[in-house]
C-alpha cells in the first residue's frame, strides 16, 4: 500500500492536471521553469559541455568517482524534457550511485523525429570513449523516454559489435510507441499523468515517417539477446506500466539479466518526488544498491 505522502502527491496531480492542450513550446517552457524553482540537494554543481556535438550538463556531487559515468537520457515524451527538467533527479542519482552524471540535451520531435534522438545518444556515448570512458565504466539510462531513448542506443550499439555498458537503469520506459499494451485502458482512470491519447500522438510525432513498431523506436519489438544487466522500476498505477512489465518478459526469455519492480498505486516516474514522498526515496536507494552491486566492490 502507497505511502500518505504518495497518496497525498497523487491528490495534488489530478488537481494540478490539465485537461486542455497546450503549444508545445508553451509546454516546454512552463516545465522548464516549473523545475527551476525545485530544491536541490546541498552540494549539486551543474556544468555544461558539449558531448559530441551534442549540449550536455555534468552533473556532478561531492565525492563523486571521477572514472565512472551514469549516462541519463530525459523524458518527456520524445518532445520536451531538458537537462535543466532533470537537474534534481540527476543530482539525486549522482548522490545515491557515486557516479557523475551526464544529462545530453538530445534533438526532440516533432522538429527533428527518429532516429535524430538516437544518433545524439550514440554521439553522447562515443564522446564518454573519447574522453578515456571504458564501456565498463558506465551506466546507461533514462526515465520514460529517456527509457526507451537509452534501449534504443543499447541496441544500436550490439548491432554494431560494440561492446556493452555496464549496465541499465530504466525509469517506467516507454518501449512501445504503438501504446497498444492492455494497462493503457485498464489504468486510464488511475493514472494522474499520463494520457494515452496525448501518448499516442506523441509517438506520430517521433516516429514521423517511420513505422511505430519499428524495433530501434520500439524496443518491446525488438531482439534483445545481448544487453546489458538492466535494472526496470514503474508505478503500479500508471497505464504505461505494461511496457516495462512485459519489455521485461521479453528481455528475461532472450536472456537478459532484468531486476523488475513495480511500486503498488504509483504514478509514472514517481522518482522525481524525492525527497517528499518515501517510496521515492527507497526507489533512488535501490538504484544506488544495484548500480554499486553492477560494479562490484573494488572493482575500479
Amino acid at each position: 500500500m502507497a505511502s500518505p505522502e504518495a497518496h497525498m502527491e497523487i491528490a495534488r496531480l489530478f488537481a494540478e492536471r490539465n485537461g486542455e492542450d497546450v503549444p508545445l513550446a508553451t509546454a516546454r517552457r512552463n516545465w522548464e521553469a516549473d523545475a527551476a524553482k525545485l530544491e536541490l540537494p546541498e552540494g549539486a554543481q551543474f556544468r555544461p559541455t558539449i558531448a559530441g556535438g551534442v549540449p550536455a550538463e555534468w552533473v556532478e556531487m561531492p565525492d563523486a568517482n571521477p572514472r565512472r559515468v551514469f549516462l541519463f537520457l530525459h523524458g518527456g515524451g520524445y518532445n520536451a524534457g531538458s537537462p535543466k527538467t532533470h537537474r534534481k533527479l540527476a543530482a539525486y542519482l549522482a548522490r545515491a550511485t557515486g557516479m557523475k552524471v551526464l544529462l545530453p540535451d538530445y534533438r526532440l520531435a516533432p522538429e527533428h523525429p527518429f532516429p535524430a534522438a538516437v544518433k545524439d545518444a550514440l554521439l553522447a556515448f562515443g564522446w564518454l570513449l573519447s574522453e578515456g570512458f571504458k564501456p565498463s565504466d558506465i551506466v546507461v539510462g533514462g526515465d520514460s523516454a529517456g527509457g526507451g531513448l537509452a534501449l534504443s542506443m543499447l541496441l544500436a550499439l550490439r548491432e554494431a559489435g560494440a561492446e556493452m555498458p555496464r549496465a541499465a537503469v530504466l525509469l517506467a520506459p516507454w518501449t512501445d510507441l504503438t501504446v497498444s499494451s492492455p494497462s493503457y485502458e485498464r489504468l486510464r482512470d488511475n493514472d494522474p499523468i499520463i494520457n494515452p491519447e496525448r501518448l499516442r500522438r506523441a509517438g506520430e510525432w517521433y516516429a514521423g515517417r517511420r513505422d511505430p513498431r519499428d524495433p530501434m523506436a520500439s524496443p518491446m519489438f525488438a531482439d534483445l539477446a545481448g544487453l546489458p544487466s538492466m535494472l526496470i522500476h514503474a508505478g503500479g498505477g500508471e497505464v504505461m506500466v505494461d511496457d516495462s512489465t512485459l519489455f521485461a518478459e521479453r528481455a528475461q526469455a532472450a536472456g537478459c539479466k532484468v531486476t523488475l519492480k513495480v511500486w503498488p498505486e504509483l504514478w509514472h516516474v514517481f522518482h522525481h518526488a524525492v525527497p517528499d514522498v518515501p517510496e521515492a526515496n527507497d526507489a533512488i536507494a535501490e538504484i544506488g544498491d544495484f548500480v554499486k552491486a553492477a560494479f562490484g566492490t573494488g572493482d575500479e
